[in-house]
């Protein structure tokens, strides 16, 4: 499957299918980040459920610590 996320095109694994397994697959989600498919939020609490399709627009914001 092919997604275009913050920008890039990108070819996503078959076993990523919901956006926890996104974050899972790009090693963030352990951290706070916001998710937004096809110019819609998804709220944290359906990460497990809300699913991703081909062809989808994903931006993911995540905040990194520093000073």
């Amino acid at each position: 499957m092919h997604c275009i996320i913050n920008g890039e095109t990108i070819h996503l694994p078959s076993h990523v299918r919901t956006v926890a397994q996104l974050l899972r697959h790009f090693h963030i989600h352990e951290k706070i980040a916001i998710v937004e498919i096809n110019m819609d939020i998804v709220p944290k609490e359906a990460y497990e459920k809300t699913t991703i399709a081909d062809g989808d627009r994903i931006e993911i914001v995540h905040f990194v610590g520093g000073g």
